[in-house]
């Protein structure tokens, strides 16, 4: 029995495979990263720092795993689709509004201009067009799923972009605490 799939999705589904995968890959390499700043935590380490940081972009990666998932099911109809694609939009803005909270709760440390740029306005950017695109599925259907694609590598890239950002802060910061201990150990001549 050959499963349904539908031919605009069918054309799609190369590019959610690779997506998919390196969205599953990168969220196995941030446990790795989590494990890391844990068992070389600084002084400014704090819950809702890596809550506000670093858990976003793990939700990033799972949701472009969870969009590569929807568009590759055997879906029936587009209208099926649209719906997936406009939950995974919605639920993503409202997680892209707690990451502004937690951001703005947080005294661990002071966002500057490129973190409020790339980890709350390009997210809540990115899934804000999602459901766009599945609204307008039913108008403009490969427009919509062009949309999607481009949502879910902008989400890959803000995940890399901001883990990136997230691990490089924190060993900048242990360096620096390493360097503080020392000089505070020497002996005073």
């Amino acid at each position: 029995m050959e499963e349904h799939v539908l031919p605009a999705l069918r054309a799609w589904e190369s590019f959610y495979v690779i997506v998919g995968t390196s969205g599953a890959a990168l969220t196995g390499l941030m446990f790795v990263v989590i494990t890391l700043v844990a068992d070389n935590p600084t002084r400014s380490t704090t819950t809702a720092g890596l809550a506000a940081f670093g858990t976003p972009n793990i939700v990033h990666l799972c949701t472009v795993l969870l969009l590569s998932g929807v568009l590759s099911a055997p879906w029936h109809t587009m209208g099926h689709v649209a719906l997936a694609i406009g939950a995974v939009g919605f639920a993503g803005i409202c997680y892209s509004i707690i990451v502004m909270r937690r951001a703005r709760a947080q005294d661990a440390y002071q966002p500057v201009f490129e973190d409020w740029l790339w980890h709350a306005a390009l997210p809540f950017f990115a899934y804000s067009m999602l459901l766009l695109a599945a609204v307008l599925m039913h108008l403009h259907e490969s427009t919509s799923l062009f949309t999607t694609a481009v949502v879910s590598l902008l989400l890959v890239f803000i995940a890399v972009h901001n883990a990136w950002d997230t691990v490089t802060y924190f060993a900048m910061l242990n360096l620096k605490e390493q360097a503080e201990a020392a000089a505070a150990a020497k002996p005073e001549a």
